[in-house]
């Protein structure tokens, strides 16, 4: 590259300088890690395990680069930078074209000149690369300050925030899937716990309907059955009823006029268990009979045997009539019951 042609280039590049300062902005290089920003020394080994990690890089001037002749790498140059392609695209750009032009011509100072010249452009654009979280571009550019100069201040802090920002970068893609999986199991717990519920309202919803539907059925059977005349169970038979004396009434306003004579005395019903177990017994009933002669209350006194007779004996009784003498007596009766 001529003298002429270099000192064109640095009043250019001198301008394309100040518009990339002025486009990196401050939050963008506090977002970089390890001191990639702040300018903080970063422990070179460490930063080259972190890119040795990583697959092999990319060589930094392409094949079809390499392949150009000297006088074509240096005429493609020239209109990169009159295009203003200082470091892009790959394969495209004036710093691809200056390191081919360097590695057939080591000893031509023009073309040393430019490199020095690009170098900080290229940098700037590496560190924009990162705060954009587009890691392969930085890795890209970071490969063209390598082979420009191996020793270059920036390319520590910039090989610790590329693999910092690789780290962060796989950590946050581990959140938000961990967090989409988790929503995921959320929604399809939500489902299965609206199925069940709506499952249990279903069947709730049936044992209610069976239910009402039975009570409609017995609702509707019920006037059939009270216009059927009762019958008597057949192995039933009347138990014979022994009068005894009563002792003195037992309400305050009982008469003591004497026993009140019976006028109409149903038998009692056999219970259907004691029935069919041949079991006899007799219940002893107490008996308070109104002025009109109707049963006003009755209750046991003696059973045997206990509770098997007892409600077929109070039922009975509650319908007998006595003989009307305007005043209230009580008296006691003793109701036999025999299978036989």
């Amino acid at each position: 590259m001529s003298k002429h042609s270099l000192t064109a280039l640095r009043p250019v590049a001198a301008l394309a300088l100040l518009g990339l300062l002025a486009a990196c902005s401050p939050k963008q290089a506090e977002t970089t890690t390890d001191g990639a920003a702040t300018g903080t020394p970063t422990d070179p080994a460490t930063a080259a395990q972190a890119v040795a990690a990583d697959t092999p890089p990319k060589p930094a001037v392409a094949a079809s680069v390499q392949a150009m002749s000297a006088d074509d790498l240096r005429a493609a140059a020239n209109k990169a930078l009159g295009q203003n392609r200082i470091y892009a695209p790959g394969g495209d750009n004036a710093m691809e074209y200056y390191l081919a032009l360097r590695d057939k011509q080591p000893d031509d100072p023009a073309t040393t000149s430019a490199l020095t010249d690009l170098m900080p452009y290229t940098v700037i654009a590496a560190e924009q690369s990162i705060g954009r979280k587009d890691f392969e571009e930085a890795k890209r550019l970071q490969a063209l300050i390598t082979k420009a100069d191996p020793k270059a201040p920036a390319l520590p802090r910039l090989s610790a925030a590329i693999a910092g920002g690789e780290k962060l970068l796989a950590q946050q893609t581990t959140d938000e899937a961990s967090k989409a999986k988790a929503a995921a199991d959320a929604k399809t717990k939500e489902v299965q716990r609206v199925a069940e519920q709506a499952a249990q309202q279903k069947q709730a919803a049936d044992a209610l309907a069976a239910q009402q539907r039975e009570a409609a059925r017995a609702e509707a059977a019920r006037p059939a059955a009270a216009a059927a005349p009762p019958r008597q169970a057949p192995a039933e038979r009347p138990a014979p009823v022994a009068e005894t004396p009563a002792p003195a009434p037992a309400a305050p306003a009982a008469s003591s006029s004497g026993e009140r004579r019976l006028l109409s005395a149903p038998p009692p019903r056999y219970p259907m268990d004691a029935l069919r177990a041949s079991t006899s017994g007799q219940v002893v009933v107490e008996i308070t009979i109104g002025g009109d002669g109707d049963v006003t209350n009755a209750r046991v006194v003696e059973a045997s045997p206990p509770r098997v007779f007892d409600r077929a004996a109070l039922t009975a009784v509650k319908r007998w009539k006595f003989e009307p003498t305007g005043s209230v007596s009580t008296t006691r009766r003793t109701i036999a019951f025999n299978p036989g």
